[in-house]
């Protein structure tokens, strides 16, 4: 036996005998029976560490387990002293092993309100959750869900609270310092590089984007601070670049997040950081292989039909370690051993039902409303259409969609100012957001941008009919302005310059939708909510509990991201049309336009001039149009979930007094978020103030429908309406025949207008790449954890919340009803009809895979 072994054994014993010599005639023999999930970690490994720990379950020093009592001494004042003894395993089943300990612990010990725990073992462990059976009043559930580290990586002990909840000043005595000490151990110290097994949460800038280290192009702005406002992100520690101090140098090793934010072992092997590593490390250098001419563009649109029905042909990936079909199961297949590898997308379900819908103008203009970005579209209230930017350096202000020029669309049914004031014209406008960044985007190879306004008008059947669309290139140096007006046209010249038009807008909606509507509005700014969360509010707090579900593997897959996705020379940047500027594009809209309190559903449908208050209207809200899928599924989700949050609120602040204003926990977090998670934006008027119950609804409804609605609105379409590209093209390559074309050019164009249109599309590899990736983006994973499906643990066992949370299920299931319902209902033409995809993306439910419905808990994908 080794000194380690003999050293553990002589602590084992006596400890026992300590245990022993506290029994008493008054006492209660309980038995805390302790769940762990078999991991990657100390039960998957067979080397030195995981033997040492096998000799010590057989010597029964595991875990070291510590009843903590809820009541202080009554003789001294002081906490009682906690009941210690270890726990040995007792057996295995499936992918949880057993841990026993019997404890002594005397009648007057009071409620445990608290288990310390100290792993013995060399490895962490995932504690799922404990129960201490015997007490007279029956078992008590510990839930854990959570890795308690190895006691030689840090000597502090685990604390695991009991399933109660209590506001700051409910907390019973005996638990007040561990309440305190957890929160500590959460913020850290704010220095040293983070290691995999810490707990910490803490703010940093997004300064890990670019790699100067590598080179040059890589560089990066730092996103955060006046220069690039931004939300903060986890701070990891990681060193800084050596050629840019205020950059952090990146590693080929995953990026830190606090130990319990990353996926469950289920999620993480079975499909997220499994498939989109593999994606971006296996299939993207293989289809580099594949489609050795990084520039080269579809010929054909049959070519772009070939990748459904032929397929790609790739080098097999066998010898490196790789498996195709294994990674990527639901669109590659194997032929035979002799043959290479085929990647084979699955049809997308836009042109499974039509595959010319994509070409029509009624498609193009129903996806502002149905389709992956509904957040963009808003209502005209003034006109003439004019830019915020400096004319002295961007051009006139005033748009070059005319009066004239719209009424003669109108063609004679009203006026321009009567389709104002009957709010019949909505915009997309792109113009100013886009504009400063056309020069240095048509700086870098292959890819171009325009700054784009798109005028719809509203019809008699609730439907959008295009008007027009203004693509503007602002002046440089000697060069002045250049824009034009495209309109539907019924000659063959005019109507391929509308599609092509039509092929550029689709690409700023793809990159605004991608960066700023998905990624920043999501993603991005709820980072700081959950960092805040765990820094400022106990994890016996009710509202953390609320919270909890909600922020559940989000900085992990934000970490992925950062990694792999949105990092210099990442997928975004080689695909999407800003390029290497595409984060701060995301930064320019969150410094001009992001407000918390547009955040909320209702607010945003306002603000954009989508609905109006009234009173007398359902949901209190009367829609601009009323046939809007998004918004008519989302109020009704909207409006479940603030029925949720008000019931839950409601039960544990009860009084009409002021005890939100009072919650110092509460009020830390809040501020927190403001102040150091949305720094940059720490002294703006807009943010909401908690002083009461409505406060607080208010604030915490919009964060949950950030994470689910929201979310599930923009994400889990993305290859239905992304898979096949035209209709979604994520960059445009070339410019508008028009905009001072060659005579070469011109010849071409009016020559081969469809292969003009075809060389503007994304190139072979930009195409797959992002249909690679939209197919992983959109999946549900086997453990998905749907919206009000299951409970929390915390919620069920207060009958209050759980008959609340069955109140809750019972809407949503409603929900599902009312929205299969509307789209068998040939009277909402945006969302049913002939070839017409259903809207079911707020549907609340699904079955893993990409199924276009379902709304997670959380931001998890």
């Amino acid at each position: 036996m080794s000194n380690l072994q003999v050293s553990q054994h002589s602590e084992s014993e006596e400890l026992l005998s300590q245990v022993a010599g506290t029994v008493t005639e008054k006492s209660l023999t309980v038995k805390a029976v302790v769940s762990v999930q078999v991991t990657g970690g100390i039960f998957s490994n067979l080397g030195l560490s995981s033997g040492l720990d096998a000799i010590g379950d057989l010597l029964g020093k595991s875990l070291l387990l510590e009843l903590v009592s809820s009541e202080l001494d009554s003789s001294t004042g002081l906490e009682k002293k906690t009941i210690k003894g270890y726990a040995h395993r007792t057996g295995r089943e499936k992918n949880e092993v057993k841990y026993e300990s019997k404890l002594v612990v005397p009648e007057d010990f009071g409620e445990v309100g608290a288990v310390l725990v100290e792993n013995e073992h060399l490895k962490e462990m995932f504690i799922k959750h404990m129960v201490l059976e015997g007490f007279m009043n029956g078992p008590i559930n510990i839930v854990c869900n959570s890795f308690a580290h190895s006691k030689y990586d840090n000597k502090e002990k685990r604390i695991f609270f009991s399933t109660k909840s209590y506001l700051p000043w409910e907390t019973p005595n005996g638990l007040k310092r561990l309440r305190e000490k957890e929160l500590d151990t959460l913020r850290g110290t704010g220095v040293g590089e983070r290691q995999t097994y810490d707990r910490i949460y803490d703010y940093d800038t997004y300064n890990d984007l670019g790699n100067p280290d590598e080179s040059a192009d890589l560089a990066r702005p730092v996103l955060g601070g006046t220069q690039h406002p931004y939300p903060r992100r986890c701070r990891t520690g990681r060193p800084r670049s050596d050629k840019d101090p205020l950059s952090e140098k990146r590693s080929s090793s995953s990026i830190y997040v606090p130990r319990d934010e990353a996926f469950s072992d289920l999620k993480e092997e079975n499909f997220v950081g499994k498939t989109i590593k593999s994606v971006v490390h296996a299939l993207i250098p293989s289809l580099e292989t594949a489609l050795i001419d990084s520039e080269l563009g579809f010929p054909y649109f049959t070519a772009i039909d070939s990748l459904f029905n032929e397929g790609i042909s790739m080098p097999k990936l066998k010898d490196q370690g790789w498996s195709l079909t294994s990674l990527l199961p639901r669109f590659l297949k194997t032929l035979t051993e002799k043959q290479d590898d085929l990647l084979l997308f699955e049809i997308p379900e836009i042109i499974n039902r039509d595959k010319f819908s994509w070409f029509r103008d009624e498609e193009f203009s129903r996806q502002t409303l149905a389709g992956l970005n509904p957040f963009s579209i808003q209502l005209v209230t003034e006109w003439p259409l004019k830019s915020k930017l400096d004319p002295k350096i961007y051009g006139p202000a005033e748009s070059a969609i005319t009066k004239e020029f719209v009424e003669r669309e109108i063609k004679g049914v009203m006026t321009l100012d009567e389709a104002i004031e009957r709010k019949k014209l909505f915009i997309l406008d792109y113009h100013d957001l886009l504009l400063p960044y056309v020069h240095k985007v048509r700086e870098l190879k292959g890819t171009t941008l325009y700054g784009s306004r798109t005028l719809f008008m509203l019809t008699h059947d609730e439907t959008l009919r295009p008007l027009a669309i203004e693509l503007t290139r602002p002046p440089k140096d000697e060069k002045p302005m250049w824009r034009q007006v495209f309109a539907p046209a019924w000659d063959s010249t005019s109507c391929w310059l509308w599609r092509l038009a039509k092929a550029h807008v689709c690409a700023h909606d793809a990159g605004i939708h991608q960066l700023v509507v998905h990624w920043l509005r999501t993603h991005c700014c709820t980072e700081p909510y959950i960092i805040a969360a765990n820094r400022q509010l106990s994890s016996m707090h009710p509202i953390y509990r609320l919270l909890l579900p909600h922020f559940r593997y989000t900085m992990e897959i934000n970490a992925l991201a950062r990694g792999l996705l949105i990092n210099g020379g990442g997928i975004i940047e080689t695909t999407f049309s800003p390029g290497k500027y595409s984060m701060e594009l995301s930064s320019a809209y969150y410094d001009q336009y992001w407000r918390f309190d547009m955040e909320a559903l209702p607010a945003d449908l306002i603000r954009r001039g989508m609905a109006v208050e009234d009173p007398t209207a359902k949901h209190g809200l009367k829609l601009t149009i009323e046939d809007y899928p998004f918004a008519n599924d989302g109020l009704i989700l909207w409006d479940a979930l603030k029925q949720w949050v008000t019931d839950y609120v409601n039960h544990f602040y009860p009084s009409k007094g002021s005890p939100v204003e009072s919650d110092e926990e509460l009020q830390a977090w809040w501020y927190e978020v403001r102040t150091m998670g949305h720094g940059d934006k720490k002294d703006e008027p807009w943010w909401p103030i908690l002083k009461t119950k409505d406060d607080l609804i208010q604030v915490v409804t919009t964060i949950i429908w950030v994470t689910s609605g929201h979310h599930a609105a923009v994400n889990f379409g993305q290859y239905h309406y992304g898979g096949y590209f035209p209709n979604r093209p994520t960059i445009a390559r070339t410019n508008i025949p028009t905009e001072e074309p060659s005579e070469e050019e011109l010849k071409f164009f009016i020559a081969k207008p469809e292969v003009a249109l075809l060389k503007c599309f994304p190139s072979q590899i930009q195409a797959t790449k992002v249909m690679a990736i939209l197919d992983v983006l959109s999946n549900h994973s086997v453990d998905e954890e749907y919206l009000g499906v299951v409970s929390e643990t915390a919620w069920s066992d207060n009958p209050v919340i759980n008959a609340a949370f069955e109140r809750f299920n019972g809407r949503l299931k409603k929900l599902e009803g009312i929205i299969d319902g509307r789209n068998t209902d040939l009277n909402l033409k945006n969302r049913s009809g002939a070839g017409v995809v259903p809207y079911e993306l707020l549907k609340p439910f699904s079955e893993a895979g990409v199924t276009g419905k379902g709304v997670p808990y959380s931001i998890s994908i």
